[in-house]
């Protein structure tokens, strides 16, 4: 190979890319680092941050216009769009600093702004200018997809890219796509003091999810005001800004019309991967687009990496990150570092939350594996009461000796309360690992300990009682 002029050649500076870029100069490597538009990805500019930053005002809304559960006088806010959305790019702003290029150049890092492509396996040629490396990693994320519906082309739509530069009312929001974007959002924009229609095609809300969680998510946005209509293929769009019109066609065959004055599309994602000259660097794509890699995150070119959302199908900043650890072991030390494909926890935030990690209960049954399943109710959690936040539960799947396989809540802090899940489950512990621990009181996180201990009763069946009764001379009934 001829010599090259960089140990690493990162593509793309969303969250993926910058992990990369900057451990492996901190590790010593001579590290570019190249970007189309600025530094931060989706997740800095427009999801992860925006979104939560939206969802918490809208949060402080709704518990204004209900402080009366709680023995204080409530009122409904008078809502400025314009003011919100300050309030999120201030958000913005105070991250952004962290993701700054001279942050990065400080580094020893060369941040080189523009579009590229490959000229061969070993170069990529951006703005005239030929770069050469040990190692490229393709980490150039991915953006919003738009459907296929007839007359959408010629009628104003907003994605999760554009909405928060709102900055006019929004009388009624129509949302496209009942996924955790689609869901986040409406909420929001409804607490907000928007009329919200979300139209969904499939027969739930997000949809990868157990049945009975996402209808705890379902009947919230339904109580809050959101119209959800489920079955719901859209056929065509119409109108103009401030008067937008779908066609869509219900569970019941019959073609209606839902009318709005907003329309956000959140019909799932699309990888950055078409203009990238893949082709000629020999790195293969997926049948939906996505750069194919093996568990090392090589792709068919072994010295060119790729990871975060480019790669599917967990389309996570977490995810991103620790695929980003996996790329750097991997190209500077050939380390034979393996990405995580079992333990991988996501959480919805919505109010309440819904948050998962390991086998879902659908899973374990569509696989055939043997199982256990375990529930416990946030009702039956004193904090929980407290708060007056009991809607939810939390579902373990266990194997048939207790290893824990998976778990779902939904509920308060659901998003936090299951990493104890999730370490669990990279420990390979059991349930009765967790009835051991002792929680603090009165605390959330009680339910993890709760939804276990039913594991533990379950097998104090009248036999067992029986024998435990006959052994320890027992003489109670």
């Amino acid at each position: 190979m001829p010599r090259t002029e960089f140990d690493l050649c990162v593509i793309g500076g969303g969250s993926g890319g910058l992990v990369v870029a900057a451990g492996g100069a901190a590790l010593g490597a001579k590290v570019a680092l190249i970007e189309k538009h600025r530094l931060g990805g989706d997740c800095l500019w427009t999801g992860c941050v925006p979104s939560k930053a939206l969802l918490q005002a809208a949060k402080v809304a709704h518990l204004a216009r209900t402080a009366q559960r709680y023995g204080l006088p409530g009122h409904s806010p008078t809502v400025d769009i314009g003011q919100v959305m300050n309030r999120v790019n201030a958000v913005i702003a105070s991250i952004a600093v962290h993701d700054s290029p001279q942050r990065f150049r400080d580094m020893g890092i060369e941040v080189i702004f523009g579009a590229g492509r490959y000229r061969d396996p070993h170069t990529f040629e951006v703005d005239g200018r030929r770069l050469t490396a040990k190692n490229f990693v393709i980490a150039t994320g991915s953006r919003p997809a738009v459907p296929p519906i007839a007359g959408l082309a010629d009628v104003p739509f907003l994605t999760n890219e554009t909405v928060f530069t709102l900055r006019e009312p929004v009388p009624h929001m129509l949302v496209l796509g009942g996924g955790p974007i689609g869901v986040e959002l409406a909420q929001a924009f409804a607490r907000l003091g928007s009329e919200v229609t979300l139209v969904e095609h499939g027969s739930q809300l997000l949809p990868v999810e157990d049945h009975d969680a996402a209808t705890v998510v379902e009947r919230r946005l339904r109580a809050e005001g959101v119209k959800v209509l489920l079955d719901s293929e859209a056929l065509g769009v119409s109108g103009h800004a401030g008067d937008i019109h779908i066609t869509i066609n219900n569970r019941e065959g019959d073609t209606t019309t839902v009318d709005g004055t907003h329309l956000l599309l959140a019909t799932g994602r699309r990888a950055n991967s078409e203009e990238l000259g893949l082709n000629a660097a020999g790195v293969r794509l997926d049948a939906r687009g996505y750069i194919c890699t093996d568990p090392r995150l090589r792709t068919s070119t072994k010295h060119i990496y790729a990871c975060g959302d480019v790669t599917g199908p967990y389309l996570f900043t977490h995810m991103a990150e620790h695929q980003a650890g996996v790329v750097l072991r991997n190209a500077l030390f050939h380390l034979p570092a393996k990405v995580e494909r079992r333990v991988i926890p996501w959480c919805t935030y919505s109010d309440p939350e819904l948050a998962r990690v390991g086998l879902s209960e659908n899973e374990a049954q569509q696989r055939g594996i043997p199982h256990q399943v375990y529930n416990f109710p946030f009702h039956g959690i004193d904090r929980a009461q407290t708060d007056g936040e009991t809607d939810g539960f939390a579902k373990i799947i266990t194997d048939l000796k207790g290893k824990l396989l998976g778990a779902t809540l939904v509920g308060p802090h659901a998003g936090e309360l299951i990493h104890e899940y999730v370490l669990a489950l990279a420990k390979g512990m059991k349930a009765k690992d967790l009835s051991r621990v002792i929680h603090i009181y009165p605390t959330l996180a009680q339910i993890n300990r709760r939804v276990a201990d039913q594991r533990l009763k379950a097998g104090l069946t009248p036999r067992a009682k029986k024998w435990l009764k006959r052994i320890f001379r027992l003489r109670g009934k």
